[in-house]
């Protein structure tokens, strides 16, 4: 294997260093992320992968390995900590560690699981609450991912439920219903994009109207939902989540032997660090605090943000908002609720809760530097081109018919490559709908109305959140596997092939049936019913009471 990788990465160099991408973007461009991804999946080493990429794809651009190497140091990497916005991330989940740090040393988090362990018994039941926690999460992905993956892990790992699950649980449940839900820091950058393609067509209909037609078409989102359902209701697993929630219960072990989990849970899990047992609302308040704030953050900036003259509707205020501000304003302000609880209360000192609060910090250090070199390739594939030589392959024989099905590959390619669904929204729709308005017949209204048209554009949400599951250097992936301490490539391990069987049933029985004249509701029918043909027929049960 080691000689596999070597032979790999060397290659690699090679081409990068006698090719570079003059002109118009050529295959080489996806040549940086394809590596990383398949080295991290072969070496299980994430950091060293990330960087084998990027330092290959700079070299692409640069013709030469050593000025590759420097240029990637220098430009790319000092380039993704000093983005504004992915500073606020990298401190909103710092913060959020400090607040996860305080509230597990000063009992809340044991009082929450204690309180939690009376209602949910069972795997079954610590599972379907992991999931509700997600749907009720549903204004912001990484608010989302942080709290439910740090609150439900102790619950989850006493009820002997794998962390690969619980990352798998909690990703899902992040993206998807953020996409899907009427107001969210999602739906409003999803349908801002169709404001240029609509005024260039001379469209009357509110682009909030078109999302809102969207959401039943958007059949990766709503089938993985309806898939995580019956999988905790069924208990059935295959594939490497069998394996991993088979270890689980007949061990306990919630991390194969050998994992290398992006948070270090030993400190803020440990029963030293816990103390004693408090009450739960220790650790609720703060946590209550994060999403009221959070909240009350996108309607501040939001309102900020209004010029002179605008409505200030709630689709305005959010539309206008400062998600990031938004999101550190209510992790930092968490964290000092918690500590001014824990002082006051004493049940520990000043000196203990501000070391309790930097631990719970430290402990999202590797997960902060695996977002960096995430963005940092995502940059480079920019630069490279990547995107746009997947939508010019896929241009090329395009008709109404296949239109759905064709951009939802093409975006979950982007997604996948690049590690960003937000990205890939903002290159796809600017370039697809204004496509789609001259494939279709009818005027500019009667085409954005039509199936095809609004199928099309919920393809490409769909399509960048599934290429955003599956790919191993996706923001929101790295942050499940931090927030639920599961080692970050068993997580994308674990997880691929559920995400696959929604995707290829989204593909075949939704944009593809869609496409040809097929009826929403029966698509939809199908869509459930193959779910579950899928678990029945491929899926093992698993219970506490299972044999060795």
């Amino acid at each position: 294997m080691k000689i596999s990788v070597t032979i790999l990465f060397s290659f690699g160099i090679l081409l990068a260093e006698q090719n570079g991408v003059e002109g118009s973007p050529n295959w080489l461009s996806v040549l940086p992320p394809l590596v990383a991804i398949i080295l991290a999946l072969v070496t299980r080493e994430t950091l060293v992968s990330l960087f084998a990429g990027i330092w290959i794809g700079v070299t692409i651009l640069k013709a030469n390995l050593i000025d590759g190497f420097l240029t990637t140091l220098d430009t790319y990497l000092v380039g993704s900590l000093a983005d504004t916005s992915h500073a606020s991330i990298i401190l909103f989940t710092l913060g959020f560690g400090g607040m996860i740090g305080v509230i597990s040393a000063n009992g809340g988090m044991r009082g929450i699981v204690d309180i939690a362990v009376r209602h949910a018994k069972t795997r079954r039941q610590g599972q379907i609450t992991t999931v509700f926690m997600g749907v009720i999460i549903f204004f912001d992905d990484y608010a989302n991912t942080l709290l439910v993956g740090n609150m439900m892990r102790p619950l989850t790992d006493k009820l002997r439920i794998s962390r690969e699950k619980l990352s798998y649980l909690v990703d899902s449940t992040a993206a998807p219903v953020a996409s899907l839900a009427v107001i969210s820091t999602w739906s409003i950058f999803q349908m801002s994009l169709l404001n240029g393609p609509y005024e260039q067509f001379g469209v009357i209909e509110n682009p909030y109207i078109t999302f809102i037609r969207s959401i039943p078409y958007s059949f990766y989102c709503l089938l993985t939902l309806v898939f995580i359902l019956m999988n905790t209701i069924s208990r059935r697993e295959y594939g490497p989540m069998y394996k991993a929630e088979r270890r689980t219960v007949l061990t306990g072990a919630v991390m194969q032997p050998g994992a290398n989990p992006m948070t270090d849970t030993s400190q803020i899990d440990s029963d030293d660090h816990y103390g004693k047992s408090s009450h739960w609302t220790n650790a609720i308040i703060p946590i209550i605090g994060v999403v009221f704030i959070a909240m009350l953050g996108l309607f501040v900036t939001g309102k900020r943000a209004l010029e002179t003259g605008v409505t200030p509707s709630i689709r305005n205020i959010i539309g206008g908002a400062d998600s990031y501000a938004a999101l550190m304003w209510g992790s930092y302000s968490a964290g000092i609720i918690a500590i001014i609880i824990t002082v006051s209360k004493r049940l520990l000192s000043l000196n203990k809760a501000v070391n309790a609060w930097l631990n719970g910090a430290r402990s999202m250090l590797l997960g902060c530097t695996v977002l960096v070199l995430a963005w940092t390739l995502g940059k480079v594939s920019e630069d490279l081109g990547t995107a746009q030589f997947l939508v010019e392959i896929s241009s090329n024989f395009l008709t109404p018919q296949i239109l759905p099905a064709v951009i939802f590959l093409t975006a979950a390619a982007i997604s996948f490559s690049t590690g960003t669904s937000w990205a890939t929204m903002s290159i796809l729709v600017p370039i697809v709908m204004p496509m789609a308005m001259q494939l279709i017949q009818g005027t500019p209204d009667e085409i954005v109305a039509s199936p095809i048209f609004v199928s099309t554009f919920a393809a490409i949400l769909s399509g960048a959140v599934l290429g955003d599951h599956c790919s191993p250097i996706s923001d929101t992936t790295i942050l499940s596997s931090t927030a639920s301490g599961s080692d970050h490539i068993d997580h994308v391990r674990t997880q691929l092939p559920y995400a696959l069987t929604v995707g290829i049933i989204a593909l075949f029985v939704g944009y593809l049936f869609i496409g040809f004249g097929g009826n929403l509701s029966i698509s939809i029918i199908l869509g459930i019913s193959l779910s579950f043909a899928v678990l029945m027929i491929f899926g093992k049960p698993i219970r506490r009471d299972m044999k060795t």
